[in-house]
């Protein structure tokens, strides 16, 4: 790892705290921000993410475990809903780096995808449809909508990306570190619970 990287992916874990940007746009920014040529190597997700817990454990330790908490509970209440399509949760919420600016996302698994859609219409929710690279490459569907957060107070987003039954089967496949890219309502009641 060079100091250019280091100082890319730093710029860009500022980014992604203050402003809630995804690490993509948050190392392209940073390229800018920095004055880089756009052609520049940019960091990997995994010193992105290192450089992000590090900025949260410097400047928002008196903060982030409570805002963490609170998305975790409400990922919870989305994952108890929507319990028929077996919820997987992942992101910065699941990996414990999420703050006020992160959104809840859920991978969700069901043989007809039009089956999440009626149960969000018959709750009269809102939502935004598209699509976006699944867990194995693929284009998936990703439901989107805004959903209130008591715990903080506010609206935050919720991305239900929508794959085939048989995507379930490998959707808990831990990251090259060996940790679990997503987890389960019960692994998520372990998190809430201060176990694992």
């Amino acid at each position: 790892m060079s100091d250019l990287q280091l100082e890319i992916a730093a710029s860009a874990a500022r980014l992604v705290v203050e402003e809630g940007l995804g690490f993509g746009p948050a190392k392209h920014r940073a390229l800018k921000l920095l004055g880089l040529p756009g052609r520049t190597a940019l960091p990997g997700n995994e010193l992105v993410e290192a450089q992000v817990r590090e900025y949260i454990d410097i400047f928002c330790a008196d903060t982030q475990p409570q805002q963490l908490q609170a998305l975790r509970e409400h990922a919870r209440d989305w994952m108890q809903r929507l319990a028929d399509f077996h919820p997987l949760l992942g992101g910065a919420v699941w990996q414990g780096w999420a703050t006020r600016l992160s959104d809840v996302d859920l991978s969700l698994f069901c043989d007809d995808p039009k089956a999440v859609e009626l149960a969000l219409i018959n709750r009269n929710l809102r939502y935004e449809a598209r699509s976006q690279t699944g867990l194995q490459g693929q284009e998936v569907q990703v439901l989107s909508l805004h959903s209130h957060c008591r715990g903080l107070n506010e609206d935050i987003g919720v991305h239900l990306r929508l794959h085939d039954l048989d995507g379930l089967r490998g959707a808990l496949l831990p990251d090259a570190q060996g940790r679990p890219l997503r987890g389960d309502l019960r692994a998520l009641e372990r998190l809430l619970a201060g176990v694992g």
